[in-house]
Parts: C-alpha cells; structure tokens; sequence
C-alpha cells in the first residue's frame, strides 16, 4: 500500500516537474515578446517626435514667411526664405535629437561658467 503511495506521489511530483518548466519556458517567451514589443514602441515614439519636430519647423517657417510678405510686400522671396530657414531648421533637430550632431552649448556655458556653476 505504502509503495502505492510513494509511486503515485513521485508520478504528481514528475508531473508537477514538467508543468513548471512548460510555464517557464512560456514566460521567458512571453518576455521575450514584451520586451520586443517595447523596443517597436520607443522606436515607433521617436519616429513620431522627430517627424512633427520637422514638420512644425517647416510649418513655421512657411507661416512667418508668409506673413513677412503680406506685410513687407516681398511676396513671394519672404515665403522662399523663411520656408528654406524652417528646412534647415528641421533638419538640424532632427541631427541633435538622432544624436549625430552635438547640442547647442547652454546658457551656462555660454556665461563663462562650467557645468557645476563654477567660474571658468
């Protein structure tokens, strides 16, 4: 009766085994895929940050050149200047926000002092 009992507790405890290395194996995978899915989601953040950062420089600038020519009578040169300025413009926050181009020094830089407020 006892070897019954001790057969049919290491068949459970075998059993049992196999379900937790089953569940295991599932959640590494399903981590595998959260962590794929996040990836695809920062990817997809920053390519929606740096097409409206471009767009609204263009934007801008088609606006202002627009309403320098209403005003100042330049039409269209106004319009053609301020919307090139907005390209480059865009195109340059683009670079710094990539990383392919160094930011602008700050403001602190800029007043003789270091990063820690320090006099240069």
């Amino acid at each position: 009766m006892t070897d019954d009992r001790d057969d049919s507790l290491e068949e459970r405890r075998k059993r049992l085994s196999a379900e937790l290395a089953g569940r295991k194996a599932e959640d590494a995978a399903e981590a595998k895929r959260d962590a794929q899915s996040e990836e695809s989601r920062k990817g997809m953040a920053l390519g929606f940050k740096l097409s409206s950062e471009f767009i609204s420089a263009v934007a801008v600038g088609a606006i202002l050149g627009y309403v320098l020519d209403r005003f100042a009578g330049t039409s269209p040169w106004g319009m053609i200047v301020l919307l090139l300025l907005g390209f480059c413009a865009g195109v340059l926050n683009v670079l710094r926000a990539v990383g392919m181009v160094a930011p602008p020094p700050s403001v602190q830089q800029r007043s003789g002092k270091d990063r820690n407020g320090n006099g240069l």
